[in-house]
């Protein structure tokens, strides 16, 4: 295969933000019709070096070439027109206009200054069929689910006609199905001559797409292989250093009794009997979860595990159905009442839901015990920032700084601190929505060790989760939903991929078949 000469290439690339040197002289060629995977750690640069490719930041020193010129792309649209568009990881939409109207954004078909409304919803259409998204293009996107919101986004991308697409974590939030969809359309993209720049912590994606593959650590790149070089375990030891430190995170932090994991389900800690949600009112939803017992639903976008969970926690309307902690039921229906019942709830989206973004880490880990901190109602700030110390170290959040904003941590620090302020008080039932969503595979092994010392202490824990790896890796029991019902219900040990992917997709009655 002769080499094409790169599209964009980037040399002695560095950038620093107040004191801190996120990129150190980063040498990056990107060529048509190859997908070229970049991964890192969680705060390795690779979002900083996207955005600066993609005109959200400018580089401080070395240049950027796109086709043979050296340039500084100074905004967005600038990059556009060169021919780049950046998915983000955390997504980046209109959420009070439709799906067409976002893919079009800024681009609107129009005839002396009207809006077509019909051309408008054709062509989002054609992008939309691309991706798969089977729902009306004039759907509201505050309404559609974070699986859906990526798939927008990776539509609307596409629609900017993109020589250079940049995808910054896409399937963190798509099932297996979805995940084999779009993973099936980048290789198109690139067989059409499109570059494609994909940055995932899920290395099975690598392995399976990737025609090169570059590492970044600390600001700087530290490897790279060719597709005949991948390696998964050559992979994680560039990434964050020998691999024995990465299988030992899993199991650091969960000393706890073994026996009490091991027999689990003889104490029914949580009972949910005839659920019904608002996004499938005509399905019920029946379970129950044992002390000390962790309990994954897996299902694809649409099948109402996000829904289970909110409605357990009250933040949606349960539209029937009773939830019952130790045998006690849960009164009042609201996220204040789950709360003092123990119940606790890591959102989808950390940061729509789980995080204030403008304040502390102190005060994000702290905001649930804020109470139990207070006296007189003044907060007892010395006992408050002792407990903050605890869960600093406890969850190896990094840097260690209580005043640093929420905001200014990587992804994976982001959602430690969204563990910290359950982990404070010590659930009873413990509610994640894709606990690893968008972190380094060190921060995933540190976060299932934490959940798992949650069980270990006796909190029974239910956790929607799309990565068939991380529900074997991480559950005791998987229960797969589909539709707003549950077609199937497997032990860890007799899960497979397949098995899972079937429940997921079909009926039960075909399951059985």
């Amino acid at each position: 295969m002769i080499e094409s000469a790169p599209i964009v290439r980037c040399r002695g690339v560095g950038k620093r933000f107040a004191g801190v040197q996120a990129l150190r002289g980063v040498d990056l060629d990107i060529r048509g019709g190859e997908i070229l995977a970049l991964i890192g750690a969680n705060g390795a640069g690779k979002s900083t070096l996207m955005k600066i490719l993609a005109g959200v930041i400018e580089h401080d020193s070395g240049e950027v070439h796109v086709d043979g010129v050296a340039t500084r792309l100074r905004g967005v649209r600038e990059a556009m027109r060169a021919g780049i568009a950046l998915v983000h990881q955390e997504l980046n939409l209109a959420e009070n206009l439709d799906i067409a109207s976002n893919i079009a954004l800024g681009r609107e078909p129009n005839r002396w200054g009207f809006l077509r409304g019909r051309d408008l919803n054709r062509q989002a259409r054609e992008w939309m069929d691309r991706v798969g998204l089977e729902i009306s293009a004039d759907h509201a996107v505050e309404s559609l689910s974070i699986g859906h919101r990526q798939m927008v986004e990776v539509a609307k991308a596409l629609s900017m006609d993109a020589r250079v697409l940049i995808l910054d974590e896409p399937t963190s939030s798509l099932s297996m199905v979805e995940t084999r969809r779009l993973l099936g359309l980048i290789r198109t993209l690139a067989d059409q001559g499109v570059a494609v720049v994909y940055i995932t912590h899920r290395l099975d994606e690598v392995m399976r797409c990737a025609d090169r593959a570059v590492v970044l650590r600390d600001g700087a790149v530290t490897a790279e292989f060719s597709k005949t070089a991948l390696n998964r375990d050559a992979l994680v030891q560039a990434m964050v250093g020998t691999i024995r430190q990465v299988a030992l995170a899993e199991t650091a932090l969960s000393d706890g009794a073994a026996s009490a994991r091991g027999q689990a389900a003889a104490t029914v800690r949580l009972q949910v009997r005839g659920l019904r949600t608002m996004a499938h009112p005509s399905e019920s939803i029946d379970l129950s979860i044992g002390k000390g017992e962790i309990v994954g639903l897996a299902g694809i976008v649409g099948a109402g595990r996000t829904e289970v969970l909110r409605s357990i926690f009250g933040i949606d309307r349960r539209l029937a159905g009773s939830v019952e902690i130790d045998g006690r039921a849960l009164r009042g229906g609201r996220p204040a009442h789950a709360t003092r019942a123990g119940i606790a709830l890591v959102p989808e989206d950390r940061q729509r839901d789980g995080l204030f973004a403008e304040d502390s880490l102190c005060v994000n880990a702290s905001i649930v015990r804020i109470a139990r901190e207070s006296m007189a109602g003044f907060i007892r700030t010395s006992a408050e920032r002792a407990g903050v110390s605890r869960m600093i170290d406890l969850t190896r959040i990094s840097p260690v700084r209580q005043e640093r904003m929420a905001r200014l941590f990587s992804g994976g620090n982001q959602q430690k601190i969204v563990l910290s302020k359950w982990l404070m008080s010590d659930p009873t039932v413990f509610l994640l929505d894709e606990p690893s969503r968008g972190v380094d595979i060190g921060a995933r092994a540190e976060i299932h060790a934490l959940i798992r010392e949650s069980a270990n202490r006796g909190a029974a824990v239910l956790c929607a989760v799309s990565d068939i790896e991380e529900l074997l890796l991480l559950c005791d029991r998987i229960i797969v939903m589909r539709d707003g019902r549950i077609t199937g219900e497997l032990s860890a040990q007799d899960a497979t991929e397949e098995s899972i992917t079937r429940l997921a997709v079909h009926e039960r009655e075909e399951c059985a078949a």
